[in-house]
């Protein structure tokens, strides 16, 4: 047997049962189904098959961006080191 036709009898079992306990409690076989993924039907398909733009390079840090970074760090490491010191 496929794995596939292995699916379709699961599937297939899955759908007999749940319309088993639908008989048992009264409740319709549809509002049993909670499929996972999107409905179908959903107005946000057609979104969700758009095509996504396109991924930008890194952004790279300027030297100066880089050096204010690092003397702002600095700062906060000596004003630690203060506090510890106390």
């Amino acid at each position: 047997m496929a794995l596939n036709q292995v699916l379709e009898h699961i599937d297939a079992e899955i759908a007999r049962l749940q319309q088993a306990r639908a008989l048992l409690t009264d409740t319709p076989a549809a509002a049993l189904k909670s499929g996972r993924g999107r409905p179908k039907g959903s107005k946000n398909a057609v979104a969700a098959a758009a095509p996504t733009p396109a991924i930008k390079g890194k952004r790279k840090l300027s030297p100066e961006g880089r050096k204010a970074i690092a003397d702002a760090m600095k700062k906060r490491w000596a004003e630690r080191r203060k506090q510890t010191a106390k």
